[in-house]
C-alpha cells in the first residue's frame, strides 16, 4: 500500500508540474502568477496574432479496445507441492476502455479499466498431467494520466499514456475431476500501466488507435472518440 500511495503521488506530482506549464507571469496592471494571456509560442517578425492556431476546446476522450495480456500470467504463486505451468497459460483480453478529460493540448486526466482472465495448468513435481487448473479473471481501475505530444496536423496525435490503481481478482481452482478446490496464489492488488501510443482520426471527432505498453498489455488497439 505504501507503495501505491507512493507512485500515486509521484504521478500527481508530474501532472501538476504539466499543468503549470500552462502558467506564467503577468507584468502590469494586476501583476502577479496566473494564466497566460498571451500565446504559448511567440510570434515572429510582428506577425499579426492568428486566434485560430491557438484555439483549443476542453474535451471529454473516449477508447474502447481489445489487448494483448501482459503480467498477470505472473500472478499464478506455487507452493511446496504445484507449480503453474505459466508458458501453457491461456489468456482472454483484456478488454480496455478510458475515460479521459482533456484539459489543454498536452494533458489529460481520467480513468483506465481493464478486465481480462488468465488460465494455467497446476503441476505437482512429481507428476507430468495436470493436477489441477487455476483461473485468475481481474478487473483493473486505474488513475489515467495522458501526456500528448504535440505533432502538426489534426489527424494524428501520439501520446504517453501513465496509470495506476487497483486490481479486483475472482481466483478459481478446479481439479481433474471437476472439482473446486480450496488454493488460492494471493495475487498483488497494486495495478500499472505505462504506453506509448497514438490517435489516428478518420473524422473530426472519432478514429482508431493503436498502443503498447507495459502492465496490462503490451499491445492495445480498437475506437476512440472525442466529445
Amino acid at each position: 500500500m505504501n507503495k501505491l500511495l507512493l507512485s500515486l503521488f509521484i504521478l500527481l506530482l508530474l501532472a501538476s508540474i504539466t499543468a503549470d506549464a500552462q502558467i506564467g507571469i503577468r507584468v502590469g496592471p494586476g501583476f502577479g502568477y496566473g494564466m497566460r494571456a498571451y500565446p504559448r509560442y511567440p510570434r515572429r517578425n510582428n506577425q499579426k496574432r492568428d486566434s485560430t492556431d491557438y484555439s483549443f476546446k476542453p474535451s471529454l476522450n473516449i477508447s474502447l479496445g481489445y489487448g494483448f495480456p501482459d503480467l498477470d500470467k505472473n500472478q499464478f504463486a506455487g507452493s511446496y507441492n504445484y507449480y503453474p505451468a505459466t508458458v501453457a497459460a491461456t489468456q482472454s483480453g483484456p478488454f480496455i476502455g478510458s475515460i479521459d478529460y482533456q484539459l489543454n493540448r498536452t494533458f489529460a486526466i481520467g480513468l483506465l479499466i481493464t478486465h481480462g482472465t488468465v488460465t494455467a495448468p497446476y503441476y505437482a513435481y512429481s507428476t507430468s498431467s495436470p493436477s489441477f487448473t487455476g483461473s485468475l479473471e481481474n478487473s483493473a481501475i486505474m488513475l489515467d494520466f495522458v501526456r500528448y505530444i504535440p505533432v502538426p496536423g489534426k489527424t494524428v496525435a501520439p501520446y504517453i499514456r501513465t496509470a495506476i490503481g487497483i486490481n479486483i481478482w475472482n481466483e478459481n481452482y478446479i481439479d481433474a475431476g471437476g472439482n473446486k478446490i480450496n488454493y488460492t496464489s494471493n495475487p498483488t492488488d497494486f495495478a500499472y500501466q505505462m504506453s506509448l501510443g497514438a490517435n489516428f482520426y478518420i473524422a473530426k471527432k472519432a478514429g482508431l488507435f493503436i498502443e503498447a505498453g507495459y502492465g496490462k498489455y503490451i499491445l492495445n488497439g480498437g475506437l476512440t472518440f472525442k466529445l
